[in-house]
């Protein structure tokens, strides 16, 4: 059971990869984790995983193609905790190639739709409904997991890093989601919510995919840092660790 100054965190699409490392890192700290996650059964096996490990961590069914979903969840919070410290918006889909592919000219609807339901209306429509727990917060922090591949700065430069990487849907969802993080930081700017934008790093998940360079154990660090931001640090922001990345 939480205590009144026990920070709370809700993590989507945490019962695996980068979101469950995030619900480790953050559950060492103290803080209380919901882990969402649509599929209950590895949801629950997830939260034996943290309690075994010490973690004060709950189950709470989330499933971001359910447009009953934000308001579930927010009722839920609400009733356990009444307000809400953390929500870190991890759960996304790809459901293209992306390394040496450019798409563009091919790519269908259904992949378009579908990408940007999960990656982008999805995110919004449970922000919106959390947002009100947010604002019961002393100091409420809002994390989109994003990606480099948003980039258009990356995306348009000559030798362009991400030049290669050219997913059509998966690249403008997460554009858009940058986008919705710059806009809802300016609506909270006179409020202690803080919002920014985090790019784990190319990471060896089942999205990221085995060739990733990075291990799902370092996976963690940015999403961690812009959870726990004092009271001094940045909203409004596009990060790597603690590295600004260009719109």
């Amino acid at each position: 059971m939480s205590t009144p100054q026990q920070r709370i965190a809700f993590i989507t699409g945490a019962n695996r990869g980068i979101g469950f490392e995030t619900a480790k890192q953050l559950g060492g700290q103290g803080i209380k984790i919901i882990l969402g996650a649509r599929d209950e059964a590895k949801g629950l096996e997830s939260v034996a995983q943290l309690k075994a490990a010490g973690i004060d961590a709950e189950y709470l069914h989330y499933d971001a193609a359910s447009t009953d979903a934000p308001q579930t969840v927010a009722e839920a919070l609400q009733s356990r905790f009444g307000k809400l410290d953390i929500l870190i918006n991890n759960a996304g889909i790809l459901k293209e190639e992306l390394i040496g592919q450019n798409n563009t000219l091919t790519v269908d609807q259904d992949t378009l739709k579908a990408t940007f339901d999960a990656n982008f209306f999805a995110v919004v429509a449970l922000t919106q409904a959390l947002l009100p727990l947010l604002q019961k917060s002393p100091a409420g922090r809002i994390v989109n997991l994003s990606s480099i591949l948003a980039s258009q700065t990356l995306h348009s430069s000559p030798d362009s890093p991400i030049e290669v990487a050219k997913g059509l849907a998966y690249n403008a969802s997460k554009t858009a989601l940058n986008m919705f993080t710059i806009h809802l930081a300016h609506a909270l700017k006179n409020t202690p919510i803080k919002v920014n934008s985090a790019h784990p790093g190319w990471v060896k998940t089942e999205l990221g995919g085995p060739n990733a360079p990075m291990e799902i154990s370092d996976s963690w660090k940015t999403s961690v840092r812009l959870a726990t931001l004092d009271d001094n640090g940045p909203t409004g922001g596009y990060f790597h660790e603690d590295q600004a990345l260009p719109w």
